[in-house]
């Protein structure tokens, strides 16, 4: 049977860290940066840890043991 293979796409914009934290970008943090507020901006700077339940589809779409 042959390997799964991980989603490229997906490998670029997560990482997971040596505990298994999936951590990613905020999203709306580059689109109509001029609307939000100061707050809401620098908020979004941070990188985030993903919800357990999406991380851990995250996971099994970039092949993660």
């Amino acid at each position: 049977m042959p390997k799964q293979k991980p989603c490229k796409g997906l490998l670029s914009r997560v990482r997971v860290t040596k505990k298994g934290k999936v951590m990613s970008k905020a999203c709306g943090s580059t689109h109509r940066r001029v609307v939000k507020t100061a707050k809401q901006r620098r908020q979004k700077r941070r990188i985030r840890a993903l919800h357990p339940t999406a991380a851990k589809a995250v996971k099994a779409l970039i092949g993660y043991k």
